[in-house]
């Protein structure tokens, strides 16, 4: 069968006189076109990797309840960690007025600082995620190196980083607000969390995204047409299915949903819990009832590695490309670690390194379903 032709995201900006421009001034402008290519692209994959970074430490943070430590938040001010003891103390005496102190039964200064330092390296991640976007992205942008056509993302992509600084003390603020007359253990919003995670997550495949378009050429997709149609839509399906189930599991930690029916597959005497519909109206059950947040990512992680099997099953059929093939085994031994990761967090009641490696599972198999999403792009729709 023929090559699909090859729909070029990034189209050359360079023009040449036919009459005057020699073969040698040619190569030079496409090889310098190439490398600010290039250039562009180490920048938005180094931030995909910083972010990913900061997915794992705000599960940490999470996972060791640091995150209700500092009870403050400034872009610029909030740098600057105590350094005196008479800063620490005033800092603690502060955090003291606030109810996640109330359960913190014994705790010292000490114990403070631990905490604290998780939040404060958590937050300082965050801004060495915005000058590592910022610093480089303002030189590019000077020396015109960021095609016309990838502008928009690019602002998209640095608009996204701030809201994500804002989305994340809205999240710590309704923790410090939640039950101020201290009747139950305060915890943030299941509902504010999840949308910062995912928020990350599409920051995050926004620029792994835009980096592949730099530094990977194209390889060319050979055989049926309608079959390789038919694969890429799945294969955008299940990109979705990891991205929702990831996000039903920010509900399952938000609502420390993971502690309770520390079993599989039962939940208690069944499949299904027997509590799994008892808030009314029942709608909120899927986003308020732990029981109910539990089973279903369950059943979304089940579902996503059943998908996945399937769509690598079905890529045997098909002539691929050697990169998109690797793609795809990535994506079903990746689902493979994710549901044994996920499973073992429950049984042995979430221990933290568990926890924080499920959850960095995730974006791993989001990684490779972008990736592949990337090598398909050129079949047409």
């Amino acid at each position: 069968m023929a090559a699909l032709p090859h729909q070029s995201f990034l189209r050359s900006p360079v023009r040449f006189n036919a009459t005057a421009a020699t073969p040698a001034a040619a190569a030079d402008a496409v090889s310098s076109l190439r490398s600010s290519q290039l250039q562009v692209g180490a920048w938005m994959l180094g931030c995909t990797s910083l972010i990913f970074g900061a997915v794992v430490l705000g599960g940490v943070t999470r996972l060791t309840e640091s995150g209700l430590s500092m009870t403050k938040w400034h872009p610029i001010k909030g740098m600057k960690a105590p350094t005196t003891q008479a800063e620490w103390e005033a800092e603690f005496e502060h955090y003291k007025q606030f109810p996640e102190y109330k359960y913190s039964v014994g705790m010292t200064l000490e114990d403070f600082k631990q905490i604290f330092f998780m939040e404060y390296a958590h937050r300082m991640w965050g801004r060495l995620i915005g000058m590592a976007f910022i610093l480089p992205g303002a030189y590019f942008a000077l020396k015109k190196k960021i095609q016309p056509q990838l502008r928009p993302v690019v602002l998209a992509i640095g608009g996204l980083i701030g809201f994500q600084g804002v989305l994340g003390w809205l999240m710590v603020k309704s923790g410090l607000d939640y039950d101020p007359q201290g009747k139950h253990a305060p915890r943030v919003s299941q509902y504010r969390l999840a949308a910062h995670l995912g928020s990350a997550f599409v920051l995050y495949v926004m620029t792994l995204y835009t980096g592949l378009l730099h530094v990977l050429p194209a390889q060319p997709l050979q055989g049926d047409l309608k079959r390789l149609r038919t694969f890429r839509k799945l294969a955008h399906g299940i990109a979705g299915l990891v991205f929702v189930t990831a996000i039903s599991g920010a509900f399952v930690a938000g609502m420390d949903a993971g502690l309770i029916y520390n079993e599989f597959p039962f939940m208690g005497e069944s499949l299904v819990p027997t509590d799994i519909n008892v808030l009314q109206p029942i709608w909120k059950n899927v986003f308020e009832n732990p029981a109910t947040a539990q089973f279903d990512h369950r059943v979304l992680g089940t579902s996503t590695g059943l998908a996945v099997a399937g769509l690598w099953a079905y890529a045997r059929k098909l002539s691929l490309p050697p990169r998109a093939r690797i793609a795809t085994h990535a994506m079903l031994g990746m689902v493979a670690v994710q549901i044994t990761l996920g499973i073992s967090t429950l049984l042995y009641f979430v221990p933290t390194p568990l926890a924080a490696t499920h959850q960095a599972g995730s974006l791993g198999l989001l990684t490779f379903a972008t990736w592949l999403l990337y090598e398909l792009r050129a079949v047409p729709k």
